[in-house]
């Protein structure tokens, strides 16, 4: 008798074949709660050229790159080259990255218009945000990653 046969499970048998896409939402729930709340607080900064410049100045500030796509941007090489500096700037530091797609859902959360805003001015570049530690004042300390 072969005592391995019954023990050929697959984790789609264990788990059902829909845990991937539960641990998915997870993810996307978490990373919008964590958004929101940096956003709350002040320690989001938006913007490629944005982010590239904090994170030259402060990179310890840094704790989340969440890189945003969408498909029309797969055949952009200059957004490509940037994404591609800032993942080795940030696996250098030590900073976690994230890459997602759908900007438009990311522009909705983070109550971002489309269009620029009333003054005329362009919409926020999301295809970098980084998230960072804010800085306490008095006799509180720094959190860090």
């Amino acid at each position: 008798m072969d005592y391995f046969t019954d023990f050929n499970m697959t984790l789609e048998k264990l788990f059902g074949s829909n845990s991937t896409e539960k641990k998915m939402e997870t993810v996307s729930q978490a990373l919008e709660v964590l958004l929101v709340a940096a956003q709350r607080q002040d320690c989001l900064t938006v913007g490629v050229y944005e982010s590239a410049k904090l994170m030259n100045v402060d990179p310890d500030s840094v704790v989340l790159c969440v890189l945003a796509t969408d498909e029309e941007d797969e055949g952009d090489i200059a957004l490509q080259i940037h994404f591609t500096l800032l993942q080795a700037f940030c696996c250098d530091n030590g900073i976690n990255i994230l890459r997602v797609a759908g900007m438009g859902c990311l522009a909705e959360l983070l109550e971002e218009d489309s269009t620029g805003d009333k003054n005329g001015n362009e919409p926020r570049d999301l295809h970098c945000i980084l998230v960072t530690v804010s800085t306490c004042t008095g006799n509180e300390t720094r959190y860090a990653n």
